[in-house]
């Protein structure tokens, strides 16, 4: 039997532990698997573009579990009353190929990605860092805001997005966070003015220059997000050239991320040479930083299983007959000739 976990579930789960607490077990769950990155098979996602934007798969295995995401994202979403990022994964058995979980990955999709930028603000935000630019405050932003404020110390959040609508929407969510002070800016450059970390986390599929080189300031450490597929960036090439640039599968980013935008040998550092000590961080307090962060299958692979585990604990989730049970593996056919859906055979 395989394991459904739910929009709702997850939701549970999080009211059950907080978010907070969520966010900080992701970290560690992302982390502990980057650390084994050899272990892993990795391929670049398979991407279906459209017009109107892009639907992926998202494969990863180790020697014990596969897994995949389903994902798109569609930035007009909004007139038709969905979400501009839908996601469910899948974890499998290697030994066997059986499906154990089915999960809803939309909702823990944003918990990851947010523990992902906190995991690489850790190793290459300078110390001490306590004021945050946030450049698009639509789906995800919430989640940034939270995990950077709780798991890395942010006091004061500049906020701008081309939406007001949408930057009202985070204040509402977040205006009763103690200690969190939230600065409504008029333009990109205006937040940018005093922050330590820059997260740029917009929707449009387009090249874009969000941020320009004349914005940055020395020390700042940029968490480029938005940018996540062929066409699409957040940052004029400029600021790449200005910072040292890291990502997490170099394959897969060169093709999506703002790298796109640079030379073949343009250098990059894959972060799980930095969490295993293979390369090193930040090297000065003035060092201008970059995570270009287009989002990879091991980061789903590590919240499937640990969002599988909690819900699990909590007696969240139900079971589903997604395989069929034989008592002769080889009878297939009988499935169809049980119980009241019995197949009728006769003309």
């Amino acid at each position: 039997m395989t394991t459904l976990i739910t929009t709702q579930d997850i939701a549970r789960t999080v009211a059950a532990h907080g978010l907070p607490e969520v966010l900080r077990r992701m970290v560690a769950a992302i982390e502990a698997d980057f650390r084994r990155w050899p272990e892993f098979d990795k391929v670049a996602r398979l991407a279906s573009h459209s017009r109107e934007g892009v639907i992926e798969l998202m494969p990863v295995a180790d020697a014990t579990h596969y897994s995949f995401k389903y994902v798109n994202g569609h930035p007009a979403n909004g007139r038709h009353g969905l979400p501009t990022v839908m996601a469910f994964g899948v974890l499998a058995e290697v030994a066997t190929g059986r499906p154990v979980l089915l999960s809803e990955l939309t909702l823990t999709t944003a918990v990851r990605t947010a523990a992902t930028s906190v995991m690489a603000a850790k190793l290459l935000a300078r110390p001490g860092s306590r004021t945050m630019a946030l450049i698009g405050n639509g789906a995800q932003s919430e989640f940034q805001a939270l995990a950077f404020h709780c798991l890395m110390g942010i006091t004061t959040l500049r906020l701008y997005d081309t939406d007001a609508a949408a930057t009202a929407k985070l204040q509402r969510h977040l205006r009763t966070v103690p200690g969190l002070r939230l600065v409504v800016c008029h333009s990109t450059a205006e937040a940018l003015q005093g922050a330590d970390i820059v997260t740029t986390v917009t929707a449009d599929k387009r090249n874009a220059t969000i941020v320009t080189p004349d914005m940055l300031a020395p020390g700042m450490h940029l968490n480029a997000v938005g940018g996540d597929c062929p066409g699409k960036t957040e940052l004029h090439p400029g600021v790449l050239a200005a910072a040292r640039v890291f990502v997490e599968y170099e394959p897969q980013s060169r093709i999506e991320g703002d790298v796109q935008q640079m030379p073949a040998d343009f250098p990059v550092t894959e972060l799980w040479r930095v969490l295993g000590g293979q390369a090193p961080g930040r090297l000065s307090e003035a060092e201008v930083t970059v995570f270009d962060s287009v989002g990879f299958a091991l980061e789903d692979y590590s919240a499937l299983r640990l969002m599988g585990a909690l819900a699990t604990e909590l007696g969240l989730g139900r079971t589903i007959d997604l395989i069929p049970e034989m008592a002769d593996p080889k009878d297939l056919f009988g499935v169809l000739m049980r119980g009241d859906a019995a197949l009728r055979l006769a003309a």
